[in-house]
């Protein structure tokens, strides 16, 4: 697995992502058959102790020790992404994924939409999907191509544009459990490589809560706040839920939806009858180019 601890950020999601798909189909708050494919054999071996229902119950508790109510927020957040992304594929020419890690979505819309998908993410994570992708699916469809940069440094567009990528397309934009990672400065910089996506281009993206970032309300979860806040200085930025309208504004952007906690629970959870608890700390938004 990689060292760098932001990359080994990749591996829970896909954790989660495939424990799910031993749930009854009814039950899945998302679906994903090919996560548990993209993990390595030791997180695969652990995902395949799920398929016994005590030992899945005990690790979904397990998680809410940690962080509580960021199960169903994590399970949730990809299956509102996937029915955006859903319905605008009439309407779209080009998807960009934005901190990609070991994320499937690419591969699974290759089996249905046959255009441009760009996986971004640092060289260490592009690496290890290549690799990975080469594994599971004996490499990428000629639709997906792996784009590496630093998201504080490297010019998106740039980097998207020696990939194939035209200003032209109306583009999917997804930015799903990235925005905390970066500087402000970072954050800022990655919608300012937005601001030139064409008229149509679609942008979704999750933050969490800028109070916990500082230190005023941990959510009840103060061991999520020591590993991500003290100890490694992972997470660096946050917003609140109205801030977002004006924060995307200034680069082009209008908000369409913002998605938290009780809308999870009541469009996701209750109809699966799953009988989990949101978290407030993590937020997603759904935007149109204006």
């Amino acid at each position: 697995m990689p060292r760098n601890p932001v990359a080994q950020t990749a591996f829970g999601p896909m954790v989660l992502a495939a424990v799910e798909q031993n749930e009854p189909p009814g039950r899945r708050l998302v679906d994903d058959d090919l996560a548990g494919l993209f993990l390595p054999p030791a997180l695969r071996s652990l995902v395949r102790a799920t398929r016994w229902g005590p030992v899945r119950r005990l690790m979904i508790r397990g998680s809410e020790f940690t962080g509580p109510g960021m199960w169903l927020n994590m399970a949730c957040r990809k299956h509102f992404i996937d029915d955006k992304l859903e319905a605008a594929l009439g309407n779209i020419d080009a998807v960009v994924i934005l901190g990609a890690g070991l994320d499937t979505r690419a591969y699974r819309l290759n089996r249905k939409a046959r255009i441009p998908v760009f996986e971004v993410d640092q060289p260490v994570n592009i690496a290890l999907k290549a690799k990975t992708v080469r594994r599971v699916l004996g490499g990428p469809p000629l639709s997906v191509r792996l784009v590496a940069l630093d998201f504080e440094r490297d010019d998106l567009l740039t980097s998207l544009a020696e990939h194939g990528y035209h200003t032209d397309y109306r583009s999917f934009f997804i930015c799903e459990g990235v925005t905390q990672y970066l500087t402000e400065a970072g954050a800022r910089r990655t919608l300012e490589g937005l601001r030139a996506a064409a008229p149509g281009s679609r942008l979704v993206f999750t933050y969490v809560r800028r109070d916990f970032i500082d230190g005023t309300n941990l959510y009840g979860t103060r061991t999520l706040y020591r590993n991500t806040r003290e100890r490694q200085q992972l997470w660096h930025f946050g917003l609140e839920p109205d801030e977002v309208e004006g924060f995307i504004a200034e680069y082009g952007w209008r908000l369409v939806e913002q998605a938290g906690p009780d809308e999870f629970v009541q469009r996701y959870a209750k109809p699966a009858g799953r009988n989990l608890p949101g978290s407030a700390l993590e937020w997603s938004a759904y935007a149109e180019k204006s």
